[in-house]
């Protein structure tokens, strides 16, 4: 797989379990980490401010519809791993992130989730914000 876009996630002595390695729940909060900067680089910060707010301020968020994570090999103490996100469809109110986590250049996880965008003010569904359409079709040249 190819991503155009990648980060840096830190990996923290916390995030390290009893065997020595990452704890598997922790991987998606690296995938989480990794949306969110994907989010803002590519839909743009101001306009992604509202997905990252508490909820109180109203507006467009996103949820998590599914999380799949199919783990590869461990990751032991490192100073981080790198991150490849990229949206691999969208529908009309919900899109696909594809993720592939890297340690040392080494695939040691793949993730998938379906993101929903969310009108906070309703409580439901919303569509997919036309700038944040636009914004991702351009960069994933959808």
């Amino acid at each position: 797989m190819t991503f155009e876009f990648t980060t840096e996630v830190a990996v923290r002595y916390k995030d390290i379990d009893s065997y020595g390695h990452v704890n598997n729940v922790t991987y998606g909060t690296y995938l989480e980490e990794a949306r969110i900067d994907y989010l803002e680089a590519v839909v743009g910060r101001e306009n992604s401010s509202s997905l990252l707010s508490t909820g109180a301020d109203g507006g467009t968020g996103i949820v998590i519809a599914n999380l799949e994570i199919d783990f590869e090999r461990p990751v032991t103490m490192t100073d981080s791993v790198t991150v490849g996100v990229r949206v691999a469809g969208m529908g009309e109110k919900s899109f696909v992130l594809e993720y592939e986590l890297r340690d040392d250049g080494a695939v040691a996880a793949t993730g998938e989730t379906t993101v929903v965008t969310y009108d906070r003010d309703e409580e439901a569904p919303r569509p997919i914000p036309a700038s944040w359409r636009e914004a991702i079709a351009e960069f994933e040249a959808l």
